[in-house]
């Protein structure tokens, strides 16, 4: 009987034991899976602080200067091959600077034949004028505006991100963003061999263009297209004024012309509207011998019909959106994916280039981008504090299409001559500045844009009262006015009066970094 209660409690403490160990190795086995919940999952996860989608003027440019912060960065695009585009080939004075800053000025240098531009030529039935950009303070050579192949200066500002040891560039295209509880936590992508992946980091930025497919998670911008824009190249001819944008006052919307290269001028005509004339069966090149050729100087015309006959002719929408961003932990938008403005001014670069200064400047004293909800809040301040620049540009824009289309109506006719003829009596200088100094980025202040917006359409109005005033030509003052006002004020609406003139009563301005 002894022998059995003996062999029953070694059974008993047996099993006991086993039951302990089993225990034991559960909980172990659990705490380590929630461990590996916590933990990345992948290397990549491990090694990114930023992942950005686009590697365009604003991805690469960011991609640089993010990775020269020490940021670990993580560059998806879904096309590295060298773009070939007929837009995003001017970079105004101010955008320059803003490339100084950011260390990538090389990148506009001989070695992609990019050409210094100094200034406009305005063309209007037959007469002319020199606008020049407002250089007082600046040595010419660095504060001139630059233009060039957008392709080369891409790849330039590729190739030198990817110098740099802490930034992976990766040839893929972005289908989703990965979110969770609303914050988004990295992007899902199928890779150069169409295999899906993920990656993760504690910070998105979105850059991928104008026709973004992920701006709709991000944005409640709505996207407007007021014409479309055609572009070809003209070669070996001169343009009347070396190194000068051309900008011609056609019918019945602008033509603009300036170098690319040392050989190469390139041409843009707008047409307004979303229907253009076909390329393919002709009736843009009719269209373009028709009715833009008699319209451009003279010294253009050989070059401009012989480029039509070699066949070159792209075409793409323009389009125009403010920035009304949904502001979301983990997640930025940036560059024409954020923001758009009409191209006549070609301001989309230097407003691109100044989001990145500034983003650089707000990120600068944070070490950690972890605490998302935290970051977000501060980075509400980034809203605001691009305004001057960025607001500066986009109402110009969007502005000055509308005014220096043609129309029958006769007080946007008198509205047309009169900024003409502003811009030939050289403007009003407030502080110093003309009014090309807010074309050329380097007088980034809204109240400066709307006195000089004002001052042409009192130009005006001064030219109807003179030499003596008549019931037709006042009532024809007033909505020229009101024209004028119909114009601005919308456009500034859309871009937030508040922020725009007042952004040191908006709360966020004042927003400090997470402790």
């Amino acid at each position: 009987m002894v022998s059995y209660e003996y062999v029953l409690g070694g059974v008993l403490a047996s099993l006991l034991a086993s039951v302990y160990i089993m225990i034991i190795y559960s909980a172990r086995k659990v705490a380590g899976a929630k461990k590996s919940i916590r933990m990345p999952q992948n290397d990549e996860e491990k090694g990114t602080d930023v992942v950005i989608v686009g590697a365009g003027v604003a991805g690469a440019a960011l991609a640089y200067t993010l990775a020269k912060e020490g940021r670990r960065v993580h560059v998806i695009e879904r096309d590295l091959n060298e773009p070939d585009r007929i837009v995003g080939e001017l970079l105004q004075p101010g955008g320059f600077l803003k490339l100084i800053e950011l260390g990538l000025e090389d990148c506009v240098n001989e070695s992609i034949d990019a050409q210094k531009v100094f200034g406009y030529a305005i063309y209007k039935d037959g007469r002319d004028t020199i606008l020049s950009y407002s250089l007082e303070n600046c040595d010419p050579d660095i504060a001139a505006g630059r233009s060039f192949h957008n392709g080369r200066f891409i790849q330039r500002m590729r190739g030198k991100a990817k110098t740099l040891p802490n930034v992976k560039l990766e040839q893929g295209t972005v289908t989703t963003l990965i979110e969770e509880k609303g914050t988004i936590k990295g992007v899902i992508y199928k890779n150069k061999a169409g295999e899906e992946l993920r990656t993760y980091a504690p910070l998105t930025i979105v850059c991928d263009g104008c026709f973004s497919n992920l701006r709709k998670n991000l944005s409640a911008s709505k996207v407007e297209s007021p014409s479309c824009i055609v572009g070809f190249i003209l070669e070996n001819c001169d343009l009347p004024h070396a190194n000068h944008g051309h900008v011609i006052l056609g019918d019945p919307s602008p033509i603009v012309f300036y170098p690319i290269s040392n050989t190469e001028i390139r041409c843009l005509v707008d047409i307004p509207g979303t229907k253009i004339p076909s390329v393919a069966n002709g009736e843009m090149a009719k269209y373009l011998k028709t009715v833009v050729a008699p319209q451009i100087p003279p010294q253009l015309y050989n070059s401009f019909i012989a480029a039509i006959d070699k066949g070159n002719i792209r075409s793409m929408p323009n389009k125009s959106m403010a920035a009304n961003p949904i502001p979301t932990p983990g997640a930025l938008l940036l560059g024409d994916s954020f923001n758009m403005r009409h191209p006549l001014t070609g301001g989309g670069m230097t407003v691109a280039l100044s989001d990145i200064v500034l983003l650089r400047d707000l990120l600068r004293p944070l070490h950690d981008l972890n605490d998302a909800p935290a970051f977000c809040e501060y980075l509400e301040s980034f809203y605001t504090l691009r305004k001057p620049m960025s607001s500066t540009i986009n109402t110009l824009a969007d502005a000055l299409y509308k005014v220096l289309s043609a129309s029958p109506d006769p007080a946007r006719q008198e509205m047309r001559e009169a900024c003409f003829g502003y811009w030939c009596l050289g403007g009003i200088r407030i502080c110093g500045y003309g009014p090309v100094s807010l074309l050329s980025g380097l007088n980034p202040r809204p109240s400066h844009m709307l006195l000089h917006f004002f001052a042409i359409a009192i130009y005006g109005v001064w030219r109807l009262m003179l030499p003596l005033p008549s019931p037709q030509r006042t009532w024809l003052a007033v909505r020229l006015i009101l024209y004028a006002s119909g114009i601005i004020f919308p456009i500034i609406i859309g871009e937030g009066v508040r922020q725009t003139f007042f952004p040191a009563t908006v709360p966020a301005y004042y927003r400090a970094p997470p402790v």
